[in-house]
């Protein structure tokens, strides 16, 4: 059994799916991160970053934090969805999306939909940066139904950010690649199931 502490934020939603993929038993805890429940005592020994998601494997009694070492590691244990010809290009996409497209296109989100027009600098940068970090991912898609050539992690990270397109105000028709790879995955059962597990229910975009 999995202990999986989170909140209905992309990063969160990364291990929800994974672990539906994975058809393995978990229980969800509830972490509102809008009333400051990831700054409790209690989570700070799960979780020193103070960020959700982090999981608590009941059976090994390992405690691990932040969504990329956690979807390596579920990867790892149940061996699916790494790409074991493409291992380390798995860890460079991972690394990508959590040095670049999560809090890039987090930030974009910040500025452009909760706080528009704050700070046109900010406004403009991140803006830029979300429409450079899609060109990226379009071009990868542009000969591969997956961003591996077969459904892996590193599409399962991906995936919750792009659900945000409309806060990135992001034109997603100038995506087409990115518009099928979606549609795809979202079709997928198990990110059906894992995309609402704690929260607000939120409607899957583009479907």
């Amino acid at each position: 059994m999995i202990d999986l502490y989170t909140w209905s934020t992309p990063n969160g939603r990364k291990i929800s799916i994974l672990l539906e993929e994975l058809e393995v038993s978990y229980k969800v805890i509830p972490v509102d991160i809008n009333k400051d429940e990831h700054k409790k005592d209690y989570y700070k020994k799960i979780a020193p970053s103070i960020k959700i998601p982090a999981i608590v494997d009941n059976e090994t009694g390992l405690k691990i934090f932040e969504s990329g070492s956690i979807l390596f590691y579920l990867a790892k244990k149940y061996r699916k969805f790494i790409n074991k010809k493409k291992e380390w290009e798995t860890h460079s996409w991972l690394m990508y999306q959590m040095s670049e497209i999560g809090p890039m296109l987090g930030q974009a989100h910040h500025f452009l939909y909760y706080n528009p027009g704050k700070s046109k600098y900010a406004d403009d940068r991140f803006k830029k940066r979300a429409i450079n970090i899609y060109s990226i991912i379009e071009k990868k898609l542009q000969n591969n139904k997956y961003l591996l050539d077969e459904y892996s992690i590193v599409d399962i990270a991906i995936w919750p950010w792009i659900a945000r397109y409309e806060r990135q105000k992001i034109e997603i028709d100038k995506f087409p690649n990115i518009i099928q790879w979606f549609k795809r995955i979202a079709q997928r059962p198990a990110v059906q199931k894992g995309y609402n597990v704690v929260g607000k229910k939120e409607s899957i975009p583009l479907s």
